[in-house]
């Protein structure tokens, strides 16, 4: 799937080395040198686009202001945003978290950086766009199914089930990109007891599909299952996702640490929180997380 990319600061040599980086990438990109003519872009071509680099501090339409309007525009809230700033504090990122920013680049940044965060951005445009296909498949009859269990070892089990799963929603694709990370999570951080930590550095080293292979292959970290079930009930659909791990300290998760924000990966919870669910609660060690939606009258 190619990625075309919207680029905004209001210094030209900014924007000039981002398309250098980023066009030698194999991405295409579209320019803006203001907040107001990035919205006109957006209002225009915001469906041809699948990550926006926007710039905080602008004259006139500055990044936070843009920020909000793609996120208050229902054919624009999924697009991904990764916010550009000067300013490396928790403050800062914070408000730009509140406001929809997911993604986070502190300048000045490595090309290797870029790249990353990037990447991160679009992979979870990629995986919205796919759920949003397979929401349009003639599944009706899931619609009036009123509870179900299911049980998963493999990231692509994981994916049909949300595929699955999430036909029963009004919503199907804004659900399903939520509970797809929750059950990441639970695979990758859970079952096969990859940290934090260690996924950052094997992605660095570029070793980190092999290690999730290895993992998945191992006679005992490989057969741990996780179980997802779904309840609609009258006035909300709920899904519970448990996995064999140790579980985690997920009270320090209530809010995203402000540094995963500008890492590669680590953000899951928080998008299942603010883009998917009405409710995402933890529970006993961390390895059981409930996910409720309102359902919509």
């Amino acid at each position: 799937m190619s990625h075309r990319l919207l680029l905004v600061d209001d210094e030209p040599f900014n924007l000039e080395l981002m398309t250098e980086l980023l066009e030698a990438a194999g991405y295409e990109t579209l320019c803006a040198e203001s907040g107001e003519q990035a919205w006109e872009i957006l209002q225009q071509q915001g469906s041809s686009l699948s990550t926006v680099l926007l710039d905080k501090m602008m004259p006139g339409l500055n990044g936070f202001d843009v920020l909000k309007r793609i996120k208050n525009t229902p054919e624009l809230n999924f697009l991904p945003v990764i916010m550009q700033t000067a300013i490396n504090s928790p403050a800062s990122v914070q408000e730009g978290m509140e406001a929809g920013a997911f993604y986070y680049l502190t300048k000045p940044f490595s090309r290797d950086m870029l790249l990353a965060v990037v990447k991160a951005a679009h992979s979870h445009w990629d995986r919205h766009q796919a759920f949003r296909e397979l929401a349009k498949q003639h599944l009706d009859a899931l619609a009036q199914l009123q509870q179900a269990e299911f049980r998963l070892r493999t990231l692509k089990e994981a994916q049909t089930v949300t595929a699955l799963l999430a036909r029963t929603c009004t919503q199907p694709e804004k659900v399903a990109t939520g509970l797809f990370e929750l059950m990441v999570n639970a695979v990758e951080h859970g079952n096969l007891a990859i940290s934090y930590e260690e996924k950052t550095r094997l992605q660095a080293e570029g070793d980190w599909e092999s290690e999730l292979e290895r993992r998945q292959h191992d006679p005992v970290l490989g057969q741990r299952e996780v179980s997802i079930s779904f309840v609609r009930e009258p006035d909300r659909f709920s899904f519970t996702i448990q996995d064999m791990g140790e579980g985690f300290d997920w009270q320090q998760y209530e809010d995203c640490p402000a540094a995963s924000l500008m890492a590669s990966h680590g953000r899951g919870i928080l998008i299942a929180r603010k883009l998917s669910f009405d409710q995402v609660e933890y529970q006993g060690k961390g390895n059981c997380v409930v996910a409720r939606v309102q359902r919509q009258r």
